[in-house]
């Protein structure tokens, strides 16, 4: 794999879920549990030069390298402490020699112009200071006729019943602090006006949920699970930031333990995908 592009002393961004060996894994269960919703309609079938955004821990970098066995893949993320991870990762796979990860800023790529096949970005646009910025570089460093897709958080479909004061008390105070550090939970809504006003061809939203109740009782249970780890991830940031205090993280986690046990339990959230052509 490459060696580490020009940005290599440029420190990490903040992060709302932070930077611990325990967030790195969970971010690769992450990309397990829901692969199937975010692929059912992803096709790079036609191989080439992928360039993934944001490829983090490598969690999606493993996804598509399994499943798209034509594919050459390089991977930018801006932080290196999550690239030493996916280097690690994949270090010894058999999809080793088909990527590239590279230390670089998503806004500022050192890539010429028509250089990749393909693009995909995933949950890496709602933690970026210039979203816009990240799509209008792609789409510059894409050739003619290539296909993007992007996965995106749309964080306002969140629900669960029976309702939970502490706990939406948290996710508003969740979402409020991604905003203060310059991301967007709520960006999935907006890529395909972003998209097209950059220039995107054939742009194209679906609307992918989550909508359990007691008619799926073990995968909402694994849906609960899921969303339990992501809301705690994001706890000791969110405390040392004065946006929560360590009552209400306990309070919440207590409504979390309560609906657990509850058979009337419902579960919603629906994100957003994007798919345009150069």
């Amino acid at each position: 794999m490459s060696a580490l592009s020009p940005a290599e002393n440029l420190p990490d961004q903040p992060y709302i879920h932070g930077f611990s060996a325990a967030e790195q894994a969970r971010l690769v269960r992450q990309a397990r549990f829901s692969e199937a919703m975010v692929y059912r309609d992803v096709d790079f079938s036609s191989g080439g030069r992928l360039l993934e955004v944001g490829c983090g821990v490598g969690a999606q970098t493993e996804i598509l390298l399994r499943r798209y066995p034509e594919l050459n893949i390089t991977g930018i993320d801006f932080s290196q402490r999550q690239l030493a991870v996916a280097r690690q990762r994949l270090q010894g796979s058999p999809f080793q020699e088909r990527a590239t990860l590279l230390h670089m800023d998503a806004e500022d790529m050192d890539f010429a112009p028509a250089t990749f096949d393909a693009a995909f970005l995933c949950w890496i646009l709602e933690h970026v200071h210039a979203p816009e910025r990240v799509l209008a570089e792609a789409r510059r460093v894409l050739k003619p006729g290539a296909r993007l897709y992007a996965t995106e958080a749309m964080n306002a479909t969140f629900f669960m019943a029976p309702y939970s004061a502490r706990l939406q008390q948290y996710w508003l105070a969740f979402n409020d602090h991604q905003l203060a550090m310059g991301g967007d939970p709520f960006i999935g809504a907006k890529l395909g006006n972003i998209l097209q006003r950059l220039g995107f061809r054939d742009v194209q939203t679906q609307v992918k949920t989550w909508h359990l109740d007691s008619r799926e009782p073990h995968r909402r249970q694994l849906v609960l699970d899921y969303w339990t780890e992501l809301l705690l991830s994001a706890a000791d940031q969110l405390i040392e930031a004065g946006s929560v205090d360590a009552q209400l993280v306990e309070e919440m986690t207590r409504e979390l333990r309560q609906l657990r046990s509850d058979p009337e339990l419902v579960f919603f959230y629906s994100f957003m995908q994007a798919s345009a052509v150069v």
